[in-house]
């Protein structure tokens, strides 16, 4: 059932409230904290665009010279609002079955001065392009879902220019990391940090790489996409099985596919053809996954459409006896961060970042994170039962409000639990038909 429209605006107040006072710690000035919290109401406004004039008209600044030294001359930490919002995110979403969703976006750029940017492929274009490369991990449970950590990329061209890293201020210790790294160093702050999840989902740019073993010493299951060339084989009591995975796949009987749902995507249910070819059972100790228990499965998950046949493929590794519907569902949670990443670039700006530090990048793109986290909570409070809100009345709500796109935001919850076997499967979780927006609330 759906809150009524003075639950969502106290919802709304009350969450801007909390959030400006988590982040109050981060800043030695109040004026700065101040600056940061205008800041964040730019990037919760109406505005189609989150320029830094823009964020500063809705603020009643005559310029953006305010809000452009929080990205850049102020002194905070942005790693320390990351943890803040990670924190914050999973008071409200935390599930041990939860997904970990790791994927990467492309900011469009002109010129060579910002922080990162050269002509690299980027699937926001769809192209090679001029462009900075964003790492992200995105916390994806039955209650909703946030991004949790993220991180610039940064080609040789710039880890091998120490000018050009000294121009960018980018730090002293960091050097050049892949991809894939990249995403291995954030699954580990996210273990680091307790926080609980069971899956890991990604694209092929990050499976078949030392992400594997770091999960599979971890005690954590995987769905990760690998190229149809990749060689697979069996092992052990399996039937033989040798070849690509393109080879592997065409080579199934028509009874080893099955017709199913990844989830609920804008236009109705994501429906593939499945398969699923189990390849060897593991004793995890006795492989030396230390941090592992119990026997596991390695796997190759198969993904052909239904409209031309074409295939996807995706290492699994996953506790003996997991069924093909669980590998299903995790895998179409990558679907999330897609949609998570289109939310954060029309809704809050996450690519109109102005500045061109590292600095400036990071602290950016974790004030959108936070926006997006506290979207996530309003969702979940809003989305439950009228009979356990507690309804106020709204006491500092200036604006009406203002409709959102027709999309499915941030905290829409993607799975929930039903059935024994804690199988996850598409739920929808929206404020409303409408799909309204609560109000900016500048100076709440």
């Amino acid at each position: 059932m759906s809150a009524s429209m003075e639950t969502m605006l106290e919802l709304w107040a009350s969450s801007l409230r909390d959030v400006k006072a988590r982040i109050r710690p981060l800043f030695t000035q109040a004026r700065v904290a101040a600056s940061a919290g205008l800041f964040l109401d730019g990037l919760l406004g109406p505005e189609r665009r989150k320029t830094g004039w823009m964020r500063a008209e809705a603020a009643g600044d005559p310029g953006p010279w305010r809000q452009q030294a929080i990205l850049g001359r102020g002194r905070w930490d942005a790693d320390g609002l990351r943890d803040m919002v990670r924190e914050y995110a999973l008071e409200t979403l935390a599930d041990p079955d939860a997904v970990l969703v790791i994927d990467e976006t492309g900011f469009l750029k002109q010129g060579k001065a910002s922080c990162g940017v050269g002509r690299q492929y980027t699937g926001s274009a769809g192209k090679i392009t001029n462009c900075q490369i964003g790492v992200f991990a995105a916390y994806v449970s039955r209650h909703g879902h946030a991004f949790v950590d993220r991180a610039l990329y940064l080609p040789k061209a710039w880890t091998d220019d120490p000018a050009r890293l000294a121009a960018a201020h980018v730090p002293a210790d960091i050097g050049f990391a892949t991809k894939p790294q990249l995403a291995r160093r954030m699954v580990e702050r996210a273990m680091a940090s307790g926080v609980p999840f069971a899956w890991v989902a990604a694209d092929t740019v990050y499976g078949v790489s030392e992400l594997e073993m770091a999960l599979r010493r971890a005690d954590k299951g995987y769905v990760l996409g690998m190229p149809r060339t990749q060689e697979v084989w069996s092992s052990g009591a399996r039937p033989d099985v040798a070849g690509t995975a393109e080879d592997v796949a065409a080579t199934l009987e028509p009874a080893a596919w099955r017709r199913l749902s990844a989830g609920a995507g804008t236009k109705g249910p994501r429906v593939y053809d499945w398969a699923y070819v189990e390849l060897a059972d593991l004793d995890a100790q006795a492989q030396g996954y230390s941090g592992s228990h119990g026997l596991w499965t390695r796997g190759l998950l198969v993904r052909r459409s239904t409209a031309d046949g074409a295939c996807a493929f995706f290492a699994t590794w996953c506790p003996a006896g997991t069924g093909i519907d669980t590998l299903v569902a995790v895998e179409g949670q990558r679907w999330t961060i897609e949609d998570s990443f289109e939310t954060a670039k029309n809704e809050f700006g996450l690519d109109h970042n102005e500045s061109r530090s590292w600095h400036g990048w990071h602290r950016h793109v974790s004030l959108v994170m936070l926006a997006f986290a506290m979207l996530a909570t309003i969702r979940h409070h809003a989305n439950r039962p009228a009979s356990s809100q507690t309804a106020r009345r709204p006491t500092h709500a200036r604006q009406a409000l203002s409709v959102g796109r027709s999309r499915k935001s941030a905290a829409s919850p993607p799975a929930s639990r039903n059935d024994a076997s804690g199988r996850l499967t598409s739920s929808p979780g929206r404020f409303g038909d409408a799909h309204t927006k609560p109000p900016p609330s500048a100076h709440i």
